[in-house]
């Protein structure tokens, strides 16, 4: 007698089944890493009278890496079983942006290789280390500064009402590698190869300040006529400071290497630019800051719990502390020293409080459980079809 064969059911990947987590590891994780690698390279920039020890800044750098690797195998894991996964998330308005997290993460942990892993690797590996992440990390923020937006014209829906610090995301990252590259400048050949980054990490700077320009009225706008974000997006108010922190950091540096890499009055030039933009800007900065913590704050009372936007007040924060250390730097003036310090306490508190809730989220797993829409949050995002 003659039976029917039973239908197979698909096959599961056997990496997918042993790590079925993986399938809603979001790009917003690398946010963990550019939060721990400021920690690290903002506590090497504290003045002389408020030290840290530097073998600490060190090992917080190290665990940036450490996670670093952790992530980028997971998240290759995700590409390789739950690619409709990644295509769901390019196709989201609310994860889509997050893209640029992975260019910071790999610019953050590679500039902290200069600065803080040369004492543990020694500095031709640190160099090494740095040049690779640093030109993975800049292809990525420049491909994501394009796509996203792109993207978002092109394919997603989105309401006037959605707009979000989110939206910045992606334009910041080529900041970041304005601000890490002049550390390699040093480490190149003399004449051409240094100029030619300086210069490109000055067209970066640019390019993220223009396009973060004429994204922040639109945000701000939907502030005043929309109302306060959703609670679960309130602390995203943070990643403003994004951009205006580390572009006084990236001028910062311009100043530093510039003697001897460019002719003698734009090196010049470049000393004045660090203090006539990064002080107005800094006010700027302190003036968000105040009000971003006034909505948390909010927030908090009407019931905001934890999410991974609490990392938001880590990098952004540490951006503003390098921009002051490079303002002390170049003003001399000690209130730019204290300003530094008080940022870098109120950054370390912040780390604290994520990374405790975070680990306490893995541990109990609900963190990698899958999305759960909160109230009020903006919908599920949908692609256009025409």
């Amino acid at each position: 007698m003659v039976t029917a064969a039973r239908p197979r059911s698909p096959a599961v990947p056997p990496l997918a089944r042993r790590v079925p987590a993986v399938r809603h590891l979001g790009p917003n994780w690398y946010a963990c890493v550019m939060g721990t690698a400021v920690v690290g390279t903002a506590g090497a920039a504290l003045p002389g009278h408020a030290p840290v020890p530097r073998a600490v800044c060190v090992a917080v750098w190290a665990l940036s890496l450490v996670l670093l690797a952790a992530l980028l195998a997971a998240r290759s894991l995700h590409w390789l079983h739950h690619r409709d996964q990644v295509r769901a998330q390019l196709l989201d308005p609310a994860a889509a942006p997050f893209y640029g997290c992975l260019s910071m993460a790999l610019l953050a942990v590679g500039g902290g290789a200069l600065s803080l892993g040369r004492d543990w690797i020694g500095v031709p590996a640190a160099v090494a280390l740095d040049t690779a992440l640093f030109t993975a990390g800049t292809a990525v923020g420049l491909a994501a500064a394009v796509a996203v937006p792109y993207l978002m014209a092109a394919r997603h829906r989105i309401e006037p009402g959605q707009a979000s610090p989110v939206w910045l995301l992606p334009l910041v990252a080529p900041m970041v590698s304005a601000a890490v590259g002049p550390l390699l400048v040093p480490h190149l050949p003399p004449g051409q190869p240094r100029r030619t980054l300086l210069l490109a990490c000055v067209a970066m700077f640019g390019l993220s300040l223009l396009a973060t320009l004429m994204t922040l009225p639109v945000i701000f706008g939907r502030l005043l006529t929309g109302g306060p974000l959703p609670l679960v997006l309130t602390p995203s108010l943070f990643l403003v400071l994004g951009p205006l922190g580390q572009s006084t950091t990236a001028v910062g540096r311009f100043a530093d290497v510039a003697p001897g890499v460019v002719p003698e009055p734009y090196a010049d030039g470049f000393t004045v630019l660090a203090v006539l933009y990064g002080v107005p800007v800094t006010g700027f900065a302190l003036m968000w800051l105040a009000f971003a913590v006034a909505h948390v704050v909010r927030a908090r009372r009407e019931g905001m719990g934890f999410s991974m936007t609490w990392w938001s007040f880590t990098f952004p924060v540490g951006t503003c502390v390098t921009g002051s250390e490079a303002l002390a730097r170049h003003t001399g003036l000690a209130v730019y020293d204290g300003l530094t310090v008080a940022l870098y306490a109120l950054l370390v508190a912040a780390w604290a409080v994520a990374a405790v809730h975070t680990a306490r989220g893995l541990l109990s797993g609900t963190l990698l459980a899958g999305p759960r829409p909160a109230p009020g949050a903006p919908r599920p995002a949908t692609a256009r079809t025409t």
